[in-house]
C-alpha cells in the first residue's frame, strides 16, 4: 500500500547483453530504476507483472529484431498494457516498414544503433518531458476521480452520523491540521483521507498511503525517512523515504496504532520540527507534510497500557473523525449497493442493472462485520457469479443467505446438502474443485477471456490461474 521508490522505472528489451548493460548503466546513472528482458515474450511477462502490482514502467527501450518474440509483435500484444509507459524502439537495420508499424502500435520514437551516449541523452531529455506530462495528467485524473467518488459517497450519506463525518472532512480540508480517523476495519477510513486531501490546497501534490502494520520494525525507519548510500549492507545508493515522497502533500498513516514505541518517538519529531533524518545521514531535511492518521484500535486503551505515547496521541488528535460501522447506518445500504453495482458492472463489462428486493432484504439482515469493504466485495463477487440482468439471492455467499440473526454464524460458510445425497455429495475435495472451476469460468467470462484480469479478480497469481486452467481442462 505504500510507495517504495521515487525513481522512474524503465524496461530494456534487447537480446544483446552488451546493449542491455550499456543501457542499464546509462539509465541508472540518469536516475532510473531499470530492468532487462532478452526478448518480447519475457518483456510481456514483466509488463503484466508490474501492471498487476500497480507499479507500471515509465519508459520502455525495445529492440526490433529478437528471437521468440520481436519488438513489433511485443508492441502488438502489449498495446492495452503499455500505458503510461513511453516506448522507444531501437534497431541496427534500416526498415521503414517496421518504423511505421511501431509508431502505429504506440511507440513514441525510434533510434538507430549503434547507440551513442549523446544520442541517448537527447532522447532521454525528450522522453523525460513526456513522462512528466503523463504523470501530471494521471495525477489530475486521479484527483478528479477521487473527488467525484467522494462527492458520490457523500451524496449517499443518509444517516446523521455520516453527514457529520463528511461535514468534518470538508472542514478539515480547508486547514492544514493533523486529522485522526477512527473506526472499525472496512468503514472507509482511507476514503475519508483521500476526500480531505483532494479537497485541500495540497491536491496537486502527492498523497502517500502506508499501512503501519505492514512494515517490519527493522525496516520502518528507512522506509519512512529514507537512507544514505552505505548506511547498511544493501544500501547501494541514496533512497528517499515516504515522508520525502510526500513533501508538499499528504501522508496517510493507516493503522497508526501498530507503530512500535521506538518509531513513535521519531514520528513525533517530524510533527514537532517538520524535519526528517535519513538513516546513515548526519543531517536533517525539512519536509512539509500534512499527516492524516487512522486506526481501528482504541488508542485510549493503548495509552493506559503504555503501548502508545501520550504526546504523540495529542499531536495527531487535533481533529478526530469517527466512522460508524455499517450495521449502525443500515439506511445507507441500498444506495451503497446500487453504487457498487454500477461501478463494478461497468468495470467488469457485465450488464447487470439492479438488485432484487429479496437480495436487499438478505443484505439488510446481515451484521456486516467487515463493514463497507465486505459489502463491496460481496457485490463484486455476486456480479461475477450472476447469470441474470439482476442480482438474485442465489448469487450471494451462503453465510449471508443462511444468516439467522446470530452474529457468530455470520462468518460460517455453510453448504446445504441435497435432499437425496449421492455418495460424493459430502466430498469436500470434489465440492472445492467444482467451486474453483465455476469461479474461474465466471471470472474469465466477466473479463472476456483476459486471464491477467481474471487472476486479479480471483485474487490469485497469473501463473496459478494458468496452472488451474490446465489442471481442470478449462477451455476459455
Amino acid at each position: 500500500m505504500h510507495m517504495r521508490d521515487a525513481r522512474k522505472k524503465a524496461l530494456i528489451v534487447d537480446d544483446e547483453p552488451q546493449i542491455c548493460n550499456l543501457l542499464l548503466q546509462f539509465l541508472e546513472s540518469s536516475g532510473y530504476r531499470a530492468e532487462t528482458a532478452c526478448n518480447g515474450l519475457e518483456a510481456l511477462q514483466k509488463l503484466e507483472a508490474t501492471q498487476n502490482a500497480g507499479n507500471p514502467f515509465d519508459l520502455i527501450l525495445c529492440d526490433v529484431r529478437m528471437p521468440l518474440m520481436d519488438g513489433i509483435e511485443f508492441l502488438a500484444k502489449s498495446k492495452d498494457k503499455l500505458f503510461p509507459a513511453t516506448v522507444i524502439m531501437m534497431s541496427g537495420y534500416e526498415d521503414t516498414g517496421a518504423v511505421v508499424k511501431a509508431m502505429k502500435l504506440g511507440a513514441e520514437d525510434y533510434i538507430d544503433k549503434p547507440l551513442g551516449l549523446e544520442k541517448l541523452r537527447m532522447v532521454l531529455n525528450k522522453t523525460d518531458k513526456l513522462i512528466k506530462l503523463k504523470k501530471e495528467n494521471l495525477l489530475l485524473k486521479e484527483r478528479l476521480d477521487k473527488l467525484d467518488l467522494g462527492v458520490e459517497l457523500e451524496g449517499l450519506a443518509h444517516s446523521p452520523a455520516m453527514r457529520e463525518v463528511y461535514h468534518l472532512a470538508f472542514k478539515a480540508a480547508k486547514f492544514p491540521i493533523t486529522v485522526l480517523v477512527i473506526g472499525e476495519s472496512g468503514t472507509g477510513k482511507e476514503l475519508i483521507a483521500r476526500n480531505i486531501h483532494f479537497r485541500s490546497e495540497r491536491a496537486d501534490r502527492p498523497l502517500v498511503s502506508v499501512n503501519c502494520g505492514s512494515i517490519t520494525e527493522t525496516l520502518m525507519e528507512s522506509e519512512f525517512f529514507g537512507y544514505k548510500k552505505g548506511a547498511f549492507t544493501d544500501a547501494k545508493e541514496d533512497r528517499a523515504g515516504l515522508f520525502e515522497e510526500a513533501d508538499g502533500g499528504t501522508i496517510f498513516l493507516d493503522e497508526i496504532g501498530e507503530l512500535p514505541l521506538s518509531m513513535q518517538v521519531k514520528l513525533l519529531r517530524v510533527l514537532q520540527e517538520g524535519e526528517i533524518k535519513p538513516v546513515g545521514s548526519a543531517n536533517t531535511k525539512k519536509v512539509d507534510v500534512r499527516i492524516i492518521a487512522a486506526t481501528a484500535r482504541d488508542l485510549h486503551a493503548e495509552l493506559e497500557k503504555g503501548t502508545f505515547r501520550n504526546d504523540l496521541f495529542y499531536r495527531i488528535n487535533a481533529l478526530t473523525i469517527s466512522l460508524p460501522p455499517l450495521r449502525d447506518r443500515m439506511e445507507e445500504l441500498p444506495a451503497l449497493c446500487e453504487e457498487f453495482l454500477k461501478r463494478h458492472s461497468s468495470r467488469l463489462g457485465r450488464k447487470i442493472s439492479s438488485i432484487s428486493s429479496e437480495s436487499i432484504d438478505l443484505l439488510l439482515k446481515y451484521p456486516w462485520p467487515g463493514n463497507i469493504r465486505e459489502l463491496e466485495n460481496v457485490i463484486e463477487r455476486a456480479i461475477v457469479l450472476s447469470h441474470d440482468d439482476s442480482l438474485q439471492a442465489k448469487d450471494f455467499p451462503a453465510n449471508i443467505r443462511n444468516y439467522s440473526g446470530n452474529p457468530a454464524l455470520a462468518s460460517i460458510q455453510r453448504v446445504e446438502p441435497a435432499s437425496q445425497p449421492d455418495q460424493d455429495s459430502f466430498s469436500l475435495k470434489k465440492a472445492k474443485k467444482e467451486l474453483e472451476i465455476k469461479m474461474i469460468c465466471n471470472a474469465l467470462e466477466a473479463t472476456k477471456g483476459n486471464r491477467t484480469h481474471a487472476a486479479r479478480l480471483l485474487e490469485i497469481s497469473h501463473p496459478s490461474l494458468l496452472s488451474k486452467i490446465k489442471e481442470f481442462g478449462i477451455d476459455k
